[in-house]
């Protein structure tokens, strides 16, 4: 447990997670941030109103400024506007780097020591745009992603071949989009090769949805995204930095020569701790799984490129 961790955004995705935090206890206080007044502070009272039921003793508490956050030793960036039917992560890249700019700034200045766990979209650009802003190293500039990524995938193996999500290991590298790659040569069920399972026919629509897995649930929902999903993702990298886990989990990370790229941020295997990221985990891979990485860096390039910081 540490002392504080603040949820930047208490939309969806942010109060979820704020709920999540504050149930297993990773911090003695948990804030919740946004502008729209009454939003946070109603969120965190409900919240702390059922510390009694869910039993959790950490204080949940709303604000629409940054003063309550101070000192934190985690901040977790969600805040930004949804995805909308038909429209593409890249879409949402100008306004959300904004707000996700003035969200760093603040941090900055009242949580200097903070990790910073990035959720906003389009994933590894408002990374990027946190890391330039705050000036934080990579090490405390961590984004959620192929944590998101991979459970989706998972949960689609496992309901093609009717076996429990738990014996499913798979891992998602490359950018939070539509060029996500799924690394089918780690994927197994307790340790045996997917591919003993299904075939590559079999696999490809499975790969498929799980690049689709936010576009799908923004179709059922038209007038929002997923969220449930993503904030256990979140909570997850929160959890193993927080107790130190040294958890090899798949997340959005700034490399600096890691797979023969630099000066951008891409999913790949990350060791957690208590300091942020120990390790980008460098893992063999396929010459077909390589050229899908190297087009994913280059879709995440592209909108580098023309963000306005």
């Amino acid at each position: 447990m540490v002392n504080k961790i603040t949820v930047v955004g208490a939309g969806n995705v942010g109060a979820t997670t704020a709920q999540r935090i504050a149930e297993k206890e990773l911090a003695r206080s948990v804030v919740m941030v946004d502008i729209a007044d009454g939003i946070p502070q109603g969120k965190g009272l409900d919240q702390w109103e059922s510390a009694p039921i869910e039993l959790f003793d950490s204080r949940v508490t709303g604000s629409t400024g940054y003063e309550t956050s101070a000192g934190s030793d985690v901040v977790v960036i969600t805040a930004g506007i949804a995805r909308k039917p038909g429209m593409s992560r890249d879409d949402l890249l100008n306004t959300n780097a904004g707000i996700v700019k003035s969200c760093a700034e603040q941090v900055k200045a009242t949580s200097p020591n903070a990790i910073v766990i990035v959720v906003s979209n389009p994933l590894d650009v408002m990374c990027y745009v946190a890391k330039e802003v705050t000036g934080f190293p990579r090490e405390r500039v961590i984004g959620m992603a192929g944590i998101l990524d991979t459970a989706r995938f998972r949960s689609f193996i496992a309901e093609k071949l009717d076996v429990s999500v738990r014996d499913i290991q798979a891992m998602v590298l490359g950018g939070h989009g539509d060029t996500m790659v799924p690394l089918i040569s780690y994927t197994s069920i307790s340790g045996i090769p997917i591919t003993q399972f299904l075939t590559a026919e079999e696999l490809a629509p499975l790969v498929d949805r799980a690049r689709n897995g936010g576009a799908e649930i923004v179709k059922y929902l038209k007038t929002g995204s997923a969220y449930y999903a993503p904030s256990s993702g979140a909570v997850q990298i929160v959890e193993a930095i927080v107790n130190d886990q040294k958890r090899i989990l798949p997340c959005s990370a700034w490399l600096e020569g890691e797979y023969g790229m630099k000066g951008l941020y891409l999913g790949v295997p990350c060791k957690l701790g208590r300091k942020g990221l120990e390790k980008v985990v460098e893992i063999d891979l396929s010459a077909d799984e390589k050229a899908a990485l190297a087009k994913s860096a280059d879709a995440v390039r592209e909108p580098m490129s023309v963000v306005k910081l």
